[in-house]
């Protein structure tokens, strides 16, 4: 039996809490010695834990104990723009409720680096965590972790978790970018997609064929790159064959480098090819031509994952306590001049 399957079947929090009759949170107090429980509540959930043989998560156990002014985020990659911006604006919204930030990197998705992540986490004794790694065997791991301290999941959409999950909205994003180029007479655009394996690049290609789909238009085939300019760069070739006049690229980088591989082939950018990012990194605006682009929150994202996870003290200001943003307000589009209007074609 490989360690997976005992993972499986070894018996979790809720089962306990489903047997005893009792809540999770009753089931974590039970663990934990919390003095305001019942005997009789207390005995009840002890011995059904002992039937299951149930064996609390140890790392579930030392951050439901902590209570420290640290907040812990977990993050996949630390190069690409848009995990960077989400940690500054998590270390900006710490620091205004107090807290200071503590970011442990993952090189890889396995199980074993995800455990030594939170192991580290525990050892600095972190109010809660952040988890900046939009992939399922990520988001796998640190649901069956069963954490008792809070959490909250960026960028990443778990169908039943959504109370755990503060996101922009990348599949309405996409309809921004794809339906600006519709608008602007293309028929035939094509997409660059991120990493097959990513949540947000599967959102934005969802969104690229919705708004297709909406407007009436066959997609193209679609070209993965892997968030690098180098690979935009190298998947050139098969976009120019497949006849687009326009392409929606599922990041910044990689529009910058089918740009230049574009000009490459004495194809002009928009006149012969019309190109939109996502992101709006800081250089966007100085590309050549300036990028056309989708713009991310960061820093709502931000401050909504921290007061998500923390209790605002007096005096905390206002913007860092808000709640109240909509997925699809954290994106928008920017206009720039990689674009071309071919209506009159």
């Amino acid at each position: 039996m490989t360690a997976a399957n005992q993972r499986r079947r070894s018996p979790s929090i809720r089962d306990v809490a489903r047997e005893a009759g009792v809540s999770r949170q009753t089931v974590s107090r039970v663990i934990n010695n919390h003095p305001s429980l019942r005997p009789e509540t207390r005995d009840r959930v002890l011995q059904v834990i002992e039937q299951m043989r149930y064996r609390p998560n140890a790392v579930a156990r030392a951050l439901g104990r902590n209570s420290s002014h640290v907040i812990g985020v977990l993050a996949l990659q630390r190069t690409q723009y848009g995990p960077i911006a989400a940690i500054q604006a998590i270390e900006e919204a710490a620091v205004a409720y107090g807290f200071v930030s503590f970011t442990v990197p993952l090189t890889d998705t396995s199980s074993d680096m995800i455990r030594e992540g939170l192991e580290f986490l525990v050892s600095q004794q972190v109010a809660g965590i952040v988890v900046i790694a939009p992939q399922r065997p990520v988001l796998k791991e640190v649901t069956q972790l069963e954490l008792d301290i809070p959490y909250v999941l960026l960028h990443s959409r778990v169908d039943d978790e959504t109370d755990l999950e503060i996101f922009a909205d990348q599949r309405h994003g996409a309809r921004l970018a794809v339906a600006h180029l519709a608008d602007q007479g293309h028929r035939r655009i094509a997409h660059l997609a991120g990493p097959a394996d990513w949540m947000e690049a599967e959102a934005r290609l969802h969104g690229y064929r919705d708004e297709l789909t909406a407007r009436g238009l066959d997609p193209l085939p679609v070209v993965h790159g892997d968030w690098s300019s180098a690979s935009g760069a190298a998947r050139a070739d098969p976009i120019v064959a497949s006849g687009a006049t326009a392409v929606f690229c599922s990041n910044d980088q990689m529009a910058l480098g089918l740009i230049h591989a574009v000009r490459l082939r004495n194809l002009s950018v928009p006149e012969d090819v019309s190109v939109v990012g996502f992101d709006d990194i800081p250089e966007a605006a100085y590309f050549a031509p300036p990028l056309t682009t989708v713009r991310q929150d960061f820093a709502s994202m931000g401050r909504r994952c921290v007061a998500r996870l923390i209790t605002p003290p007096p005096g905390a200001p206002m913007a860092a306590t808000r709640l109240d943003i909509t997925p699809a307000s954290t994106v928008a589009l920017v206009v720039r001049e990689s674009v071309h209007n071919i209506t009159s074609r």
